[in-house]
């Protein structure tokens, strides 16, 4: 099984919006009915993460097994945190937001965090509460949880960050 990244380009948009949706299920699945809802990412988020180029594929033997948005930041809604703190409030930093799968796949951040930590030494992301898949993910990763984050719409969200050799993004 070999598994590649490649950045998803707009004939690729049902294919995304395919695993949000298997995404959004596998959520509820786990006792996460609410981060995502029923119109979260919208279709606009998504077209724009793929026009501007942040909108990546999870690739396995030639199938798409897997999307997420790769962001260089700054974000807005991680200018205050409460609770802890950054890690490096200094230093140039990437967002992972938006990771789905289809169903019944393995390692998938793994294979996600591999690649994204060969562009930068410094990943900030963000899950609600109830997404205990993802804060599993991302402990197994070695991130560290820095606190508490709003959403524009306010909606509070566990932040986390890690960093690694720091150098400079490739993009």
């Amino acid at each position: 099984m070999e598994r590649i990244i490649r950045k998803a380009i707009a004939s690729d948009l049902p294919v995304v919006l395919d695993l949000i949706e298997s995404g959004r299920r596998i959520m509820r699945e786990n006792g996460n009915p609410h981060q995502w809802g029923d119109s979260h990412p919208t279709v606009g988020q998504i077209e724009d993460d793929i026009a501007n180029g942040h909108s990546y594929l999870l690739m396995e033997d030639g199938r798409a097994i897997a999307t997420f948005a790769f962001i260089p930041g700054p974000d807005v809604t991680y200018a205050v945190i409460y609770d802890v703190h950054w890690i490096d409030t200094d230093s140039p930093y990437y967002v992972l937001h938006r990771v789905a799968s289809a169903h019944g796949q393995h390692g998938i951040m793994a294979s996600i965090l591999d690649y994204c930590f060969t562009k930068t030494g410094n990943i900030r992301s963000d899950t609600h509460r109830d997404n205990k898949p993802m804060q599993g993910a991302l402990a197994k990763a070695e991130f560290h949880y820095c606190g508490i984050i709003h959403l524009l719409d306010g909606d509070e969200r566990l932040a986390y960050q890690k960093i690694n050799d720091p150098h400079e993004p490739e993009f």
